[in-house]
C-alpha cells in the first residue's frame, strides 16, 4: 500500500449493574485528565488524512479520492462501546440505524430506510454479502467477531463505478486483521442487561511465511422488554496467510455462523412463536503478485451459502414453512499498473453466479439462479500537483436487468497540501433482486384450498437509477489539530422500486413496480477534532431534504442526524468515552413505523493494567444513559437503559 406489543412495560427500567457501573463512573470522573499518561503523543491521537482503498480500488489519501470516505478506526470501534456491527455507522454522517425484528438490522444513508439495507453494498475482504434473493445484509449471522475489524472505510455516495449494482447509496468496506497481526491468544468476556452475553476467543500463531488466525465466538441478545426474542450465534472464523515469496501471497479464509433465533408470543395469531435456524458459512481464496510498488494483480474466488430454517403452525392454517436457502460463486481479476508517475491504472473483471431455493417465498417454482458479469476500469492522472483526475467506469450484464454502464468522473483541487476541493458526478443502479422480479407467497388452510396471497410475481422491473452530483472539502488545520470533510450533494433517483397492492383485491395483494423518485439534496460534514494529547472528539452531522412523488419516501430521512465521541485518555491505563446520538423523526419503509427524534447518549469507562506481564482490560458500558427510552424502527420496540460489562485477557 502506498503512503498515501407484548409485555408489560416498567415505566422506571433499572439496570443489574446499575450500582458498580455508577462506582465506576464517579471514579473515572474524579480522575483528573492532567493525569495524561506522559507517553501519549500529538501522532497517538492524530495522523495524517488516511489512505483509503474503497473509492476507487487505488490506495488514495482521502483527500485525492473521488468520493468522501469516512474511516471508522480500531480506537473509534473500542471507545463506542457497540458489539453490534451495525451500530458503529452511528459515527457516519447521515446514516441511521434501528434493529427491526428477528435478529435483523435496519442500516440507511440519506433516506429510503428499510428493514434490508437494500441500498448499500457491504464488503468483507472484498468479498460481497449483501444478498441477491431479497436485497439485504445479513448482518446478525456474518461470520465475524467485531474485535477481529482492522478498520471500516465507508463511501459516502454512489460508488457503482468501482463495484457494480447495488453498490448504490455507497459502499461499506469492513477490512479485517491479517493472522501477523494477532499473536497468541486473546479472550473477550460480556454481560450484561436485556439477556446481553457473549464470548470470543481467537488464537493466532504461525512462523517466516505462514500464519493463521483462528477466532470462534458465541453471543446471546434479548433486544427489548416490549418484544419477545431471544437470539443465539455462534461462529467460527479461519484465516490463512501464505506468502509464497517476495512478490507472491495466498489468503484463505473459511468461517460459519449457526444462529437459534427466537420470537413471537404464545396465543398471539398475528405474531406466533416462531424458531429459526439459520446458518451460513463462506470459503474465500486471494492470490496476489506484487511486481512492484505501483504494480501488482490478484485473483480471488468466494463461495457463500445461507440457510434459515422457518417453520411455524397457526390455528386453522397448514403449517407455514418460510425457510430458504441461497448461495453465490464468484471469480474476480484486478490489476493495478502504473504506466507514468502521473498516471495510474486499475481495471479488472468479475463473474458471478447467484442462486436461491424457497417453496414459501417463491411457490411452485424451482431454484431461481442467474448470472452477471462485470469489467470495470479507473484512471488517475495527475494534471499537475494541484489538479488529479479520477475517470472510470463499470460496464455490467445482470440476469434480471439487463446491460448498464455506470459512469464516473471527478477532479480533485489541492491548493495547499493541507486543503482539496472535490467536485463529481457519478451514475449508478440497483438491480431488482429475485424476490422483487419474481416473488409468489401463498398460506395455505389446513384442508389444502389457498388462504391468502401475499405477493405476486412483478416480471419485467428496471433497475434503479441515480444521478449523484458533490462538491466537497477536505481540509487539515494543523494549528488547531482538525480535520475536517464536508460535502453537499444532489441525488437524483428514479424507477425506485416500491409495492403495490390493489384494492379490488381482498386482503390486500402485493407485487413490486418502478414508479416512484426521489430528489435528495443535503450536506454533511464529520470532524475529527485532538483538543489535547489526551482528548479526541469525532463528530458528525447531515441535513438531508427529499422531494418524491411518494410520500412515505418523503418522509424516511431525519431533517437532521448528529453523533459526537469524545475519547479521553487518563493516567494509569485509564479511558473514558462518551457518545451522544440525536436522529431527527423518520418513517422507516417497509415493515417499520413513524418512530420519534431521541437523543442517546453511552458512556464508557475502561481500564488497561497487566497481570504477570499480559494485558488484561476491564470495561463498563451504559447505553442510553438519559433513561427516557426511544423508539427504533417500530413505535413498539423501546430502547431503555441499560448496561454491561467487558473482561479482555491476552496472553
Amino acid at each position: 500500500m502506498r503512503t498515501a406489543r407484548r409485555h408489560e412495560v416498567n415505566n422506571k427500567p433499572q439496570t443489574t449493574l446499575g450500582v458498580l457501573g455508577w462506582a465506576l463512573l464517579l471514579n473515572g470522573a474524579l480522575t483528573s485528565p492532567a493525569q495524561a499518561l506522559a507517553e501519549v503523543s500529538e501522532t497517538d491521537f492524530f495522523d495524517d488524512l488516511p489512505v483509503v482503498l474503497s473509492a476507487s480500488r487505488l490506495s488514495q489519501p482521502v483527500n485525492e479520492a473521488p468520493a468522501a470516505v469516512t474511516v471508522i478506526d480500531q480506537d473509534m470501534i473500542r471507545a463506542s462501546g457497540f458489539r453490534d456491527i451495525p451500530d458503529l455507522f452511528r459515527l457516519v454522517p447521515g446514516f441511521t440505524v434501528a434493529y427491526t425484528r428477528d435478529n435483523t438490522w435496519g442500516v440507511g444513508y440519506h433516506g429510503l430506510a428499510d428493514a434490508f439495507s437494500r441500498r448499500m453494498q457491504v464488503l468483507i475482504d472484498g468479498r460481497s454479502v449483501y444478498t441477491a434473493s431479497f436485497g439485504e445484509v445479513p448482518w446478525a449471522s456474518l461470520p465475524l467477531s467485531i474485535e477481529d475489524i482492522e478498520r471500516i472505510e465507508v463511501v459516502r455516495g454512489p460508488n457503482s463505478a468501482s463495484y457494480g449494482s447495488n453498490a448504490f447509496f455507497g459502499i461499506i468496506n469492513i477490512i479485517t486483521k491479517d493472522a501477523a497481526q494477532v499473536p497468541g491468544s486473546h479472550l473477550s468476556v460480556q454481560a450484561g442487561d436485556q439477556g446481553m452475553g457473549g464470548t470470543m476467543f481467537r488464537y493466532g500463531d504461525g512462523k517466516d511465511d505462514l500464519r493463521y488466525r483462528l477466532t470462534l465466538s458465541g453471543q446471546r441478545r434479548d433486544r427489548f422488554d416490549t418484544r419477545a426474542e431471544q437470539t443465539t450465534t455462534r461462529h467460527l472464523d479461519l484465516r490463512v496467510d501464505y506468502r509464497l515469496s517476495a512478490t507472491d501471497e495466498i489468503t484463505t479464509t473459511f468461517a460459519l455462523s449457526r444462529g437459534d433465533w427466537r420470537h413471537g408470543v404464545v396465543g398471539e395469531s398475528g405474531d406466533p412463536v416462531r424458531r429459526m435456524d439459520v446458518g451460513t458459512e463462506h470459503f474465500q481464496a486471494k492470490f496476489r503478485r506484487v511486481i512492484d510498488p505501483e504494480n501488482e494483480w490478484f485473483v480471488q474466488f468466494y463461495h457463500t451459502r445461507l440457510r434459515n430454517e422457518d417453520g411455524f403452525v397457526v390455528t386453522g392454517l397448514a403449517p407455514i414453512d418460510m425457510s430458504y436457502t441461497q448461495w453465490r460463486e464468484d471469480i474476480e481479476f484486478q490489476m493495478i499498473s502504473s504506466p507514468s508517475d502521473q498516471l495510474r491504472l486499475v481495471w479488472g473483471a468479475e463473474a458471478r453466479w447467484d442462486g436461491v431455493k424457497s417453496p414459501g417465498y417463491f411457490y411452485n417454482q424451482d431454484a431461481r439462479t442467474g448470472a452477471l458479469y462485470r469489467l470495470f476500469g479507473n484512471a488517475e492522472w495527475r494534471l499537475s500537483p494541484k489538479w488529479i483526475v479520477n475517470a472510470g467506469a463499470l460496464a455490467e450484464h445482470h440476469y434480471l436487468s439487463g446491460f448498464d454502464v455506470s459512469p464516473r468522473l471527478a477532479v480533485n483541487f489541492l491548493p495547499h497540501a493541507d486543503h482539496a476541493f472535490r467536485a463529481s458526478i457519478t451514475q449508478a443502479y440497483r438491480s431488482p433482486t429475485f424476490f422483487e422480479e419474481g416473488g409468489d407467497q401463498r398460506i395455505f388452510t389446513a384442508s389444502g384450498s389457498l388462504y391468502r396471497q401475499y405477493f405476486e410475481p412483478s416480471a419485467g422491473l428496471q433497475p434503479e437509477r441515480i444521478l449523484s452530483r458533490e462538491i466537497g472539502y477536505i481540509g487539515h488545520v494543523h494549528p488547531l489539530r482538525l480535520q475536517i470533510d464536508a460535502r453537499l450533494f444532489n441525488d437524483k433517483v428514479s424507477r425506485l422500486v416500491g409495492t403495490y397492492d390493489d384494492p379490488l383485491i381482498p386482503g390486500k395483494l402485493f407485487h413490486f413496480f418502478n414508479e416512484s423518485r426521489a430528489d435528495i439534496n443535503g450536506a454533511d460534514i464529520q470532524l475529527r477534532w485532538a483538543l489535547q494529547n489526551w482528548l479526541d472528539l469525532v463528530l458528525s452531522y447531515a441535513r438531508v431534504d427529499i422531494d418524491s412523488n411518494d410520500g412515505d419516501i418523503a418522509g424516511s430521512v431525519p431533517k437532521n442526524n448528529f453523533s459526537a465521541l469524545g475519547i479521553l485518555k487518563l493516567a494509569d491505563g485509564w479511558q473514558a468515552n462518551v457518545g451522544a446520538y440525536r436522529v431527527g423523526a423518520m418513517y422507516w419503509l417497509g415493515d417499520g413505523d413513524v418512530t420519534k427524534a431521541f437523543t442517546r447518549i453511552d458512556a464508557r469507562l475502561a481500564r488497561r493494567w497487566k497481570l504477570q506481564g499480559n494485558p488484561v482490560e476491564l470495561a463498563l458500558v451504559g447505553q442510553n444513559l438519559g433513561g427516557e427510552r426511544y423508539e427504533e424502527f417500530r413505535d413498539e420496540n423501546l430502547f431503555d437503559r441499560r448496561a454491561y460489562l467487558s473482561l479482555m485477557f491476552d496472553w
